[in-house]
């Protein structure tokens, strides 16, 4: 018997680094929303002290089981408010550094459930 790893065609995030992510080897040097249903817009945000609840609200909307928020090079965990859109609607969060999102959602996007991972990418001190 022959093992080949199975192919997925959903979006990948395929490397991270200091102020940068790649979305199917594509680097991006902006915050970014990227969904396993294809969904990718940027997110206006270079830092956690922008984020607010309108950020949290724009992904209600989409319709995804989970949201994964990389919240940028530390883990900083947005507040309870800003998530009563997606609570509503019984829609999970999880909150993590971006290079900690970027795998987790790798993994949850290849086993086919709808997930996005919304990034924080803040540039590197000193840039």
């Amino acid at each position: 018997m022959k093992l080949q790893p199975d192919k997925s065609d959903v979006q990948t995030l395929t490397a991270h680094g200091p102020g940068w992510v790649a979305i199917n080897n594509e680097r991006v040097e902006s915050s970014v929303v990227v969904g396993s249903r294809g969904e990718r817009f940027e997110w206006d945000a270079s830092d956690f002290s922008q984020i607010g609840a309108e950020h949290f609200a724009k992904l209600a909307g989409l319709g995804a089981e989970l949201i994964i928020f990389g919240s940028g090079k530390r883990i900083r965990f947005p507040q309870p408010a800003w998530l009563q859109p997606l609570m509503a609607q019984r829609t999970g969060v999880e909150t993590m550094d971006t290079p900690a999102a970027c795998r987790t959602y790798n993994i949850l996007a290849s086993e086919g459930r709808h997930v996005l991972a919304a990034l924080l990418i803040e540039k590197p001190e000193g840039q």
